[in-house]
């Protein structure tokens, strides 16, 4: 029945596919508004035929330009944040070449980062600018890999620099940038727990294909994503600092999620060990 299930799935996907692809290949061209909203038609629809149901805390913010920082344990993340409004990410160059998720991503107007040149780093937080100067919603996965879905990693500073560049010299200009949290709660409506949340979670050397067909045939998932507060950025906003603030949140975010507790703000200047969980897994492959 599980196969049955998951091959109706892929069917399903890819008829709705081979009708939304030319149609936003073709609004990209002719720079259509409806190239932001086709995206997320295609993230809701994939979301229900797996069967992901997602809780919503707090609201996304409003005002634009903005950047969201994020956690990230999967390639699930994608069409979770994806179905929530319209929206584009920032991914690995490696992403840009892979079958089908290549494709998407393009579809998506995903910007893409090659981490082995920090020499480019400026330019990629230029072009982030740039789409956010444009109204584009943009996501970051701040850790710049993926992890087990267990624990939160340390956020890289470097990338977050284009939301300070999309302020520009306009002392009056104002850059949001939001906070959130995905994490991964449950399976067929019982608690994950820390054992099967790597049945979704997609990081180390694990198979694509198979993962995928995981999901795909038993799905069933629990998503909770939850929004901080947004945080006004200026010219003179310290991109370290705005950093490390955006990582205690986003790591007391994912700590209630996975607790089912209420948030609890960080009491020390400190920022714990990555792990709360004392054998948590360290993730080794850089997600999308």
């Amino acid at each position: 029945m599980a196969e049955l299930k998951g091959g109706l799935t892929i069917l399903v996907l890819t008829l709705v596919s081979l009708v939304l692809i030319p149609l936003q290949w073709l609004a990209i061209k002719l720079k259509l508004p409806i190239r932001r909203k086709l995206p997320q038609i295609w993230h809701r629809i994939a979301t229900r035929l797996v069967g992901i149901r997602v809780k919503q805390i707090g609201v996304p913010a409003t005002d634009r330009p903005l950047l969201i920082t994020s956690n990230h344990a999967s390639w699930v993340d994608i069409t979770v944040i994806g179905s929530l409004m319209p929206l584009s990410f920032i991914a690995k160059s490696e992403v840009s070449g892979w079958p089908i998720f290549g494709l998407l991503a393009k579809l998506q107007r995903t910007v893409f980062v090659n981490r082995t040149r920090r020499s480019e780093t400026a330019q990629v937080a230029d072009a982030i600018a740039e789409r956010m100067s444009a109204g584009d919603a943009m996501v970051l996965f701040a850790e710049g890999t993926s992890n087990d879905g267990n624990c939160v990693l340390p956020f890289r500073s470097a990338l977050l620099g284009a939301a300070t560049r999309a302020v520009g010299q306009d002392e009056t200009s104002k850059v949001w940038v939001q906070p959130m949290s995905i994490a991964y709660q449950g399976l067929f409506g019982v608690p994950m727990g820390r054992a099967y949340r790597p049945h979704v979670a997609w990081y180390g050397d694990m198979e694509l294909a198979g993962h995928l067909w995981a999901i795909f045939t038993r799905g069933a998932l629990d998503v909770v994503v939850r929004w901080g507060e947004p945080v006004l950025v200026d010219r003179e906003t310290d991109r370290k600092a705005l950093t490390r603030q955006l990582e205690v949140e986003v790591r007391a975010m994912t700590i209630a999620s996975l607790l089912q507790k209420p948030v609890e703000a960080e009491e020390t200047d400190e920022i714990p060990p990555f792990e709360f969980f004392s054998n948590a897994q360290k993730p080794v492959k850089a997600g999308a």
